[in-house]
């Protein structure tokens, strides 16, 4: 068969990457059929082209449809393995910490498995509550009371809880400089407590560092409640500090008497980036306590400012990283771009991006050394000897679980090898039937009787 080529395309008349990839398509695939059908085929390609041009005006006349047809690859960083293992934070150590919470909130730090039971659902878990906790024998104890099944935390588990109070009361001088730079840093010196909430536990804030912390200094801070609605509830700064306002990078240069920039870590192989990075670490350093109204949005300065907050953001936090979608709902409180993610991907240097668990998420470059911290909070000593307990606990429930398989896989064997000998004896014992039956006919007996009736003559 002979074709015809509708229309000749060719990739230099392609001015744009979306229209280039479509018509690359049509470019390898598109064809008429026979010289015959060229009035059918005709006909139907101009129908085909005329809905092309339609999408392809809807494209570009809505830039936000656009920008994540061009960008679907804009979260993409190159991998850096050793920090993916600082971020390989096991989603167990997480679900059973949100656990021991929860059992802390019940009387005499005491939970009904049924209640757990329910609560399971809220921490995206299937299964049984029971089977789950019995996985982990060193943290929570499981006993039976009325018929009912109860749990509570073991002794070390109890200790380590002890440990980390004590810790969180020593800290808390820190906490009241942290909420002070958090409060400082932003546009009007208020951030609402529903928001502060979801990063309370990445600064290290305890569940009650509302009433722990505000009652005690109320020369610094106050709540503000205009609609009077909990979702509407505010903290506000009353004092500023001077001393307060100094951020992590500029402390770093005036103890090495230097001036205030950036410091990156990329291997010396990563050219182009180091490039940028020297660009970028020309522009003067801007602190994130400044006031940020007369920076013009989208300029270099703007940049540089943004890039300020958000690591000085992360080196307030115990492991020097967040979550970016929670931090993008400080958009308005920080002064943050609508597209964060477009500009931490930007500096490659400073942060790193990564996508592990499907949680996107930005750590500080500098705060590591390897896989592990630089400077490790106390708070974070005491969780670490947490997953360090939650992992004994796992690993004694393995090494139970497997033996108890060996000796149901041994039982096993050993049934069928009696199954087996039984069978073997039930065969022989037929075996041995069978030939006394036919071993009758040689039984002298038998013998005359079967000759008796075969040549008497007087049988009928």
């Amino acid at each position: 068969m002979r074709y015809k080529r509708l229309y000749p395309i060719s990739q230099s008349d392609v001015y744009d990457q979306t229209s280039g990839l479509i018509f690359q398509t049509l470019d390898k695939g598109l064809f008429l059929e026979k010289k015959r059908h060229t009035k059918l085929s005709a006909m139907i390609s101009k129908r085909f082209f005329r809905r092309l041009g339609c999408c392809y005006f809807s494209l570009y006349s809505q830039p936000s449809l656009l920008y994540h047809f061009r960008n679907f690859s804009l979260w993409s960083m190159r991998k850096d393995l050793v920090l993916e293992s600082a971020l390989s934070r096991n989603r167990r150590w997480i679900v059973n910490n949100q656990i021991k919470n929860i059992i802390l909130r019940y009387p005499n730090q005491v939970a009904p498995l049924k209640h757990l039971q329910k609560k399971f659902k809220t921490l995206d878990l299937q299964g049984k509550a029971l089977n789950w906790l019995r996985k982990y024998p060193c943290c929570f104890e499981v006993y039976l009371e009325n018929d009912e099944y109860h749990c509570r935390l073991t002794k070390r588990m109890m200790h380590l809880v002890e440990e980390e109070e004590s810790v969180k009361d020593m800290q808390e001088p820190v906490f009241v400089q942290k909420l002070a730079k958090l409060l400082m840093m932003s546009m009007n010196q208020r951030l609402n407590v529903m928001k502060l909430n979801e990063l309370k536990h990445s600064f290290g804030f305890p569940d009650d560092y509302v009433i722990r912390i505000l009652p005690k200094y109320p020369d610094m801070f106050r709540l503000v409640n205009s609609s009077w609605r909990k979702s509407s509830m505010e903290i506000e700064l009353l004092a500023w500090s001077p001393d307060l306002a100094v951020s992590a990078v500029e402390a770093s240069a005036q103890k090495q008497g230097l001036e205030p920039c950036f410091s990156c870590s990329l291997p010396s192989t990563w050219v182009k980036s180091w490039q940028r990075f020297q660009e970028f670490n020309a522009i003067p350093y801007i602190s994130p306590y400044s006031n940020s109204r007369g920076l013009e949005e989208g300029s270099k300065e703007m940049e540089k400012r943004i890039v300020c907050v958000v690591h000085e953001l992360l080196s307030l936090t115990l492991w020097k990283k967040l979550s970016i979608v929670k931090l993008g709902h400080f958009k308005r409180e920080f002064a943050l771009p609508v597209k964060l993610n477009v500009l931490l991907l930007k500096h490659p240097g400073i942060f790193y991006v990564s996508n592990k668990y499907q949680i996107y998420t930005v750590l500080l470059r500098e705060s590591y050394n390897g896989p592990e911290l630089v400077h490790k909070d106390p708070l974070v000593i005491v969780k670490n000897k947490f997953g360090e307990l939650m992992q004994e606990g796992l690993h004694e429930y393995n090494q139970s679980r497997y033996l108890v398989n060996l000796e149901k896989k041994r039982n096993g064997m050993n049934l069928v090898k009696a199954v087996r000998r039984k069978d073997g004896r039930a065969e022989m014992s037929d075996q041995d039937d069978s030939g006394d039956k036919l071993g009758g006919l040689f039984d002298p007996e038998e013998r005359k009787r079967f000759y008796k009736v075969l040549f008497d003559e007087g049988a009928p």
